[in-house]
Parts: structure tokens; C-alpha cells; sequence
């Protein structure tokens, strides 16, 4: 809907193809709403399948001026590819790698908080959930036990219960995938403070000790409810580490000193960072998008409407000119 409902606002048509996975709410429901709404029919254009087919043939095909793609960073390379082969214009909304930087001077209440709730929301189901906390040698250990502990005690079970804060994951594939980031990154060396365990969907809050730049779990977007937690020594290390990874989607930084914060922040390569806040942050009028693997072109705002329109130029000669033969 971030493409969707901007591209019908300044006058396109579109044709969504959603995912294989979400085929009805993220496609078939929308259609239904806006016929519901009075559009006309054509204006919004909804076709299900494969995406190796159906998705292929909808950025490869030459009709769309700009080809809008949420997903991971692995297939938006293919599909960014095949829109600029058409000379439409990309716009690539991809995965993340996110850092919560925990600096030895932050109010450690409000990094947990952060760090418990940009982890965990949605299983971590989000391209802006943390991937990695990053946290100061001196503070490490308090805010290991801190996040494992408030991990273990969130509610996890059927999402239509009201108290349950943890839910399943999208799909078994992705589950197998969550699943084996966290068994080669223990077998690596990390130490799990809490959950760990999974069965059918589900993957308990899971929190890693003793975790590296280097692993699975901290080189990968795991896309999952898991919280390595990697310690530093200088802010030098700390902005090291975060822009050790191709990604460059959100961040967020923890310091009392805001000017620090936000110096820290300013060298993250990223497109979005939140000072003393976490990466879980989308606002309508602010720009929305990365760098690097996480994406090219801005959402939202003014920069959607860059996106989605066309710039023109027409001229009127209200007098005859003068020219020279």
C-alpha cells in the first residue's frame, strides 16, 4: 500500500502483484476494498502466481513506467535488472541488516525497552527490525540478562489472543531458515540466554551472547524473532561493525549525549536512524527507503511523488523570436 495507494493518488494505474504467500490480504482483499471504494475498473489491477513467472512478466513487460518491488535484495537485483531493461524506473524497497547501538552512556531502561520491542515485534518479521544489537563492553552483560529476561517472558502462542505478543512466522521455509541461522551461529561460538526452542511455525524470543560480526545470524537478515548481541569498545568499533554489511536500510543509536547520538548516526550508512529510539520508525511524510542492498528511491511524501511522476517541460512563446538566419 506504501506503492499502491500514492501511485492511484497521483493518477497511475497499477498492477499489483502480491505475494505468493499473503495473495489475498495483500492482493485480492485490497481489490476488493477499492471497488468497494468506487474506483473505476482498470485503475487497480490485481494478479496472483508465481513470482517467477507472473512477477517476471509483470516488471519485464513494456508498458509500466516505474516498477515498484517489496522483498528480499536477492530477487530485487533481478527485478531492478529487468525494469531498467525496459527503461522503467526501480523502486526497491529490500532487506535490512539494522543495528541497536547501545553506547556505555545510555539510559539502559529505554535501550532495552527499544531493543525488546524493535527484536520482537512481528516475530521480527519486518525489513526494519533490529538484526543486531550492538552494545558497549561495559554495559554488555547488564543488558544481555536485561533483554534475555524480558525476552523469556513475552507471550508467545495464537495471534488471535489478545496478550499474545509472539506469533508464528510467515511460512515453514522461512522458519527452516531462522532455524539454522541460530544452530551454525551456537555452533560458532554464541550462547543462547534465552528461547532457542522451535516447533511447527513457531521460534521462541530468542536472545545470543557471546555473538560476531561474523556469523550467520549477524552477517544474514534472519527476518525472525532472534537477538544476537555483539559487544564493542569505541564508538570507532561500534560504526565499524554497523557498516560491516552490504545492507543499509534503518538503524537506531542509544547515548545520553545527544550530539554524540547523532554523530554516530550521521556516519552509519544507512537510509533512516533513530536516536534513542529503535529502527521500528515509518512515518508518512518522511522519506522511507536504504542504500546499498537495501534498496534504491525514497517512499513516502514529497519523494513518492518524485517517484511516481513524470517531469515536463513545456514552454509558450508569447512573442515572435528573433533568430539569427
Amino acid at each position: 500500500m506504501r506503492a499502491v495507494a500514492p501511485a492511484i493518488a497521483l493518477g497511475n494505474s497499477v498492477v499489483l502483484k502480491p505475494s505468493t504467500h499473503t495473495a489475498v490480504v495483500g492482493g485480492l482483499a485490497l481489490a476488493r476494498l477499492f471497488d468497494e471504494a468506487g474506483l473505476p475498473a482498470g485503475v487497480l489491477n490485481v494478479v496472483t502466481g508465481e513470482g517467477s513467472t507472473v512477477g517476471e512478466a509483470v516488471a519485464g513487460h513494456p508498458t509500466p513506467s516505474v516498477v515498484s518491488f517489496t522483498g528480499s535484495s536477492e530477487v530485487g537485483r533481478e527485478v531492478g535488472a529487468t525494469a531498467v531493461e525496459g527503461f522503467a524506473t526501480p523502486a526497491l524497497e529490500l532487506g535490512g541488516n539494522n543495528t541497536h547501538v547501545v553506547t556505555a552512556e545510555a539510559d539502559l531502561d529505554r535501550a532495552v525497552d527499544g531493543g525488546v520491542f524493535g527484536s520482537f515485534t512481528h516475530q521480527g518479521q519486518e525489513c526494519i527490525s533490529i538484526n543486531r544489537h550492538l552494545v558497549h563492553e561495559s554495559v554488555y552483560d547488564e543488558y544481555v540478562d536485561r533483554l534475555a529476561n524480558r525476552a523469556a517472558e513475552l507471550p508467545m502462542g495464537d495471534p488471535r489472543e489478545e496478550r499474545v505478543v509472539v506469533g508464528p512466522v510467515q511460512n515453514g521455509e522461512q522458519h527452516e531458515k531462522i532455524v539454522d541461522l541460530i544452530e551454525r551461529s551456537v555452533e560458532q561460538g554464541a550462547t543462547v540466554e534465552a528461547g532457542g526452542s522451535n516447533h511447527d511455525w513457531f521460534v521462541e524470543p530468542t536472545v545470543l551472547s557471546n555473538a560476531t560480526n561474523d556469523m550467520p545470524v549477524a552477517r544474514e537478515e534472519h527476518f525472525g524473532p532472534v537477538a544476537p548481541v555483539i559487544p564493542f569498545g569505541t564508538d570507532e568499533e561500534a560504526i565499524e561493525l554497523a557498516n560491516d554489511t552490504e545492507y543499509g536500510l534503518s538503524g537506531s543509536v542509544h547515548c545520553d549525549d545527544v550530539e554524540r547520538a547523532t554523530e554516530i548516526a550521521r556516519r552509519l550508512d544507512t537510509g533512516m536512524v533513530h536516536v534513542n529510539d529503535q529502527p521500528l520508525n515509518d512515518e508518512p511524510h518522511v522519506p522511507f527507503g536504504g542504500v546499498g542492498a537495501s534498496g534504491i528511491g525514497r517512499y513516502n511524501g514529497e519523494a513518492i511523488v518524485r517517484e511516481f511522476t513524470e517531469t515536463k517541460w513545456i514552454s509558450l512563446q508569447e512573442e515572435p523570436r528573433d533568430y539569427p538566419f
